[in-house]
Order: C-alpha cells, then structure tokens, then sequence
C-alpha cells in the first residue's frame, strides 16, 4: 500500500512538472521578445546592463558609479570599461577633481599612482572624466588606477581625447549610447611595464559604440594604436565584429542573436556624427534649467493602465527568458545538442 501511495505520488509530480513546462513554453512564445519588451516597457529601449560584455570564466565584474570594469591582474588595469552614456548626462555640472587612487574594490589590489611617476606615460583613462559629470560619485570614481592604463602621452592628449569627445557627441545627437572601451595586447610578453606592480604598456586601444534609439540602430567600432596620430577617426573605424575577433570579448550578450549579429558584422561611418562634443559651463547650466523647467521636449508613450499581478508576472518571465538567453549563449547549448545527436548517428 505504501508503495503504490509513493508511486501515485510521484506521478502527480511528474505530472505537475511536465504541465509547469508545458505553461513555460507556452509563455515564452507568447511573451514578447527580450528587446522589444525593454523597448516598449522603457521607450528608448534602454536595457539594464546592455552595454556589459560576456563575462569570462574567472572574470569579477566590479561595479562603479555609472560604470562597470573587468580588471586584469597580469596586466594591472581594466580588460574593458562598460557604460551607458545619455544627452542629459553630458550637461552635469562637477567638476574633475584629480584624486587618483587604488582601487578598494579589486581585491587583489589595483595598480598604484607611484607606478605611473616618472615612467613617460599617462594615466590615461578608459571611461573618461568628461563622461561622468552629471555626478560627484561618478566623477571620483573615473578616478581609480583600476580605469588607468598607460598611454603615450601624445596619444592621451590627442586623437584618443578626440574620439573620447566625438563619442559624447555621438550621445548628443542619438539620445544615448552604450559603450565598452580598453586596451590592446597583442603579446604582453613583449609589452613593456612600468613601476613595482610592473602594468602592461598596451599596444593599441578600442572602443565599441551602439545605439540602440530608434529609427537607426547601429554599431561601430575604433582600434587605435597606443601613439599620436593626425589621421582622421574615420580611418580607424572598424566593426564590431573584428574588435571582437582581436580582443576576444564577446560584445552586446544581451542583443538577440539575430540582431547583434546584423549590427556588428558592418559599420557606416557616414550614420554618426563624427564632429567633437563641446559645450560650455553657462551652456550646462541652462540646458539643465530648462529640464527641470520641463521647457525640453520629450516624447512619452501612455502605457495603458494593466492589472500589477499581470506585470508582475510578465517581468518575471522576461527576466528568466533574458537568463535563458544568457545560459545558451555561455554554454553554446546548440553546439552541445549537436554533438550528442553526432554519438548516437
């Protein structure tokens, strides 16, 4: 009696089980895809954590203010610097500060400021202070030797400051953009090092840019090499897809593949805006006084009013299809159906 009770019992939850699934894939067809759900819930398809890149196995993403970081002990500075970079953001009024320091949050510690004295390099930043003056946390955070990295002095000051500037005017004139910059090693053997913590003099740099506003989503990306330059940008534009192929880092995760694929297979220099971002304090000051006088327009959609059960349930749904998503891109799940159908054909 016992056992056939345990039997019974065990069929309902088999039963339970397969009708749970059942439901989920019901669900998942039914839902809307990932990135038209953040599109319409968000309007400008603003997605959380879109800019970050696929994290390696061993790899800490460390959280800043509005930016995050993989850092690289053998080369003591960031494998890459991710963030998301808005219109508004460009008109903060703080002011650079200078305060350069380690880096508490690296916990096998970060390079050090006696490591940049003397040695005839910059500590050139990845995400740029220019970048971060819409807050004082954010400002000082750019500041970490975790964001440093050796750079030619005429490199620093010159075209990479250039392209640093045209990125800001690419979030002028788009709304916003997602972007990942860091260095280039093409064999840290032969790199030099400076200072006691002996940090990796890179061979050249990179940036990826995506807008992802419509009408015109697109992607582009820069390879640069660690030394001065009068050449125009335009002539070290790539695509996305060959930054990834030299510095191995697998870009946008969060982009269905469809998509990311169209967008960083080709790039057109002539769909951005490729003039420098300037703007003045008075300029900052008014532009902000004018978005908390609400004078700025903006286009807003009207969601229409849904029962918060509803919502509830269609957020969790699309957290666990935008985790899915994430396991069968890590794990190259199609790969692993393939080779086990190969041992039984």
């Amino acid at each position: 009696m016992g056992k056939m009770r345990k039997k019974s019992r065990l069929k309902r939850i088999g039963f339970i089980l397969v009708a749970l699934a059942v439901i989920y894939v019901l669900l998942y067809v039914m839902t809307p895809s990932v990135s038209s759900y953040y599109y319409e819930k968000e309007n400008d398809k603003v997605i959380a954590g879109l800019e970050t890149p696929l994290l390696k196995e061993g790899d800490t993403l460390i959280l800043h203010t509005g930016f995050s970081l993989s850092y690289n002990e053998e080369t003591e500075q960031p494998s890459w610097v991710a963030y998301h970079l808005t219109r508004d953001e460009l008109y903060g009024l703080f002011e650079r500060e200078d305060n350069f320091t380690p880096d508490p949050l690296i916990t096998t510690g970060s390079a050090e400021l006696k490591d940049y004295r003397k040695s005839g390099y910059d500590r050139g930043h990845i995400i740029p202070a220019a970048d971060a003056t819409w807050s004082q946390r954010a400002m000082s955070d750019t500041f970490y030797l975790s964001n440093m990295s050796p750079q030619e002095p005429s490199f620093n000051r010159g075209i990479w400051a250039d392209l640093e500037s045209v990125v800001r005017n690419f979030a002028s004139t788009e709304g916003s953009v997602y972007v990942v910059s860091g260095p280039i090693f093409y064999d840290t053997k032969q790199n030099q090092t400076i200072g006691d913590n002996k940090v990796v003099v890179p061979d050249a740099y990179f940036k990826v840019i995506l807008d992802y506003v419509e009408p015109e989503v697109k992607a582009i990306g820069f390879i640069l090499e660690n030394k001065g330059s009068k050449a125009n940008l335009e002539s070290f534009a790539v695509s996305v897809d060959e930054v990834e192929q030299i510095t191995d880092i697998d870009f946008y995760p969060l982009l269905e593949n469809r998509i990311e694929e169209e967008l960083e297979a080709s790039f057109d220099v002539s769909s951005w805006n490729f003039n420098s971002f300037r703007v003045s304090k008075e300029e900052r000051r008014e532009y902000m006084k004018n978005r908390e006088n609400g004078s700025e327009q903006e286009v807003v959609i009207v969601e229409e009013e849904q029962n918060g059960i509803y919502l509830f349930l269609l957020d969790m749904m699309m957290e666990s299809k935008k985790e899915l998503r994430k396991l069968i891109k890590k794990y190259n799940f199609q790969q692993i159906f393939g080779e086990v159908k190969g041992i039984f054909t």
